[in-house]
């Protein structure tokens, strides 16, 4: 598996603090602050997928249209890695390895309380009611089965790290499931944290994504880096490198 260097990189996405982590003619693969839509919803409020097709346009002169496509997505308040498809090939190619399940994708989590085991795998039941999902003790007609694993990177001061990985991609299932073993994710009050963050973020953030090239074939590897106080000590570069957690702190300059 590779990971792209560096040095091939666009230099950012609007602002310097704010990385592109990979481009090409068919990928597009940035950093999501906290607090930004991927996708626009009934809000109206700016999203990621506005921003690349404004940002591509701006940087190749392109008139007209921008063609800018999305194949997954993360909440509200996580940050971390999202790819979105730059022609309708990519789009299709990379759709159906999300539907296949052959794209990995890790998260890190820091939960309240120690973990006790240093790894598991949770399997349960989650369905949505309204707006609101909860896990299920059987399997019902609104159910979705939800499966991860997760590792113990660290204990410290009544939290613990988390390092999950997927196996399927169910809405909220990560917070649920965590919150359900007795560990929710710092500041995610929906599912019972004990308090805020500062800024209403939650500490869940996409940090790795692989997938197969659309076109090449070989294996990519994107890694989003770690925000600024992000609630974990010594963990990623230093501060003054890492970007913004929150979105408000780039949003005046898109504006």
């Amino acid at each position: 598996m590779e990971t792209n260097p560096c040095n091939t990189l666009p230099p950012c996405f609007f602002d310097p603090r704010w990385p592109v982590i990979y481009e090409d003619n068919h990928l597009l693969a940035v950093y999501k602050p906290s607090g930004l839509l991927v996708q626009g919803d009934r809000t109206g409020d700016v999203c990621l997928l506005d921003l690349g097709k404004r940002w591509l346009k701006a940087r190749y002169h392109k008139p007209g249209n921008v063609f800018l496509a999305m194949v997954h997505r993360l909440d509200r308040p996580v940050a971390g890695v999202v790819l979105f498809a730059r022609t309708s090939k990519a789009a299709g190619r990379l759709s159906r390895q999300f539907r296949e399940r052959s794209v990995d994708k890790h998260y890190l989590a820091v939960v309240g309380g120690s973990v006790s085991e240093e790894a598991g795998r949770l399997i349960n039941h989650i369905e949505r009611r309204d707006r609101l999902s909860r896990v299920v003790p059987t399997p019902t007609d609104r159910s979705q089965e939800a499966r991860l694993h997760y590792t113990v990177l660290g204990r410290d001061s009544g939290k613990s790290l988390l390092k999950v990985s997927l196996e399927t991609g169910r809405r909220h299932q990560i917070r649920i499931q965590l919150a359900h073993m007795g560990h929710p994710i710092l500041g995610d009050l929906r599912y019972g944290a004990e308090a805020p963050l500062p800024e209403r973020q939650i500490a869940l953030l996409a940090h790795q994504l692989a997938v197969e090239h659309p076109t090449q074939g070989d294996r990519l590897l994107f890694a989003s880096p770690i925000p600024q106080q992000w609630p974990w000590p010594d963990i990623g570069p230093p501060c003054s490198q890492a970007p913004p957690w929150d979105w408000r702190a780039f949003d005046p300059i898109i504006r």
